[in-house]
């Protein structure tokens, strides 16, 4: 386990940089896991980080990549539901990595 400081709190994070609470997560929190990835957020992270955990909440798991473009589809539009956005976003690997700013669960099918 690993602690990730945010605005002077430790954060547990396990080995891959996933929230070992998930009710640990706040906007500050994604910014700094964000900033570990080398990635700066802008309005559009957010977005799909929004509809992430909407899909989240409503399913009790963090979708792999298909359900996470056919989601963000149906609730942002074909526009940003799309693999080449989301791939652009998130570093080729949208579902692990927009799981972990989201402050979701690693998705079950990500190595």
């Amino acid at each position: 386990m690993k602690l990730l400081n945010v605005d002077g709190t430790s954060v547990a994070v396990d080995q891959e940089g996933f929230l070992v609470d998930l009710t640990d997560w706040s906007e500050p929190v994604a910014e700094a896991l964000a900033q570990a990835e080398g990635i700066s957020l802008e309005p559009e992270h957010w977005e799909v980080l929004r509809v992430l955990r909407e899909f989240h909440q409503e399913f009790q798991l963090s979708p792999a990549t298909r359900p996470l473009i056919k989601y963000t589809a149906l609730k942002l539009g074909p526009e940003k539901g799309n693999s080449m956005h989301l791939n652009r976003l998130f570093k080729g690997t949208p579902a692990k990595l927009a799981a972990k700013l989201a402050g979701l669960p690693k998705p079950s099918n990500c190595i």
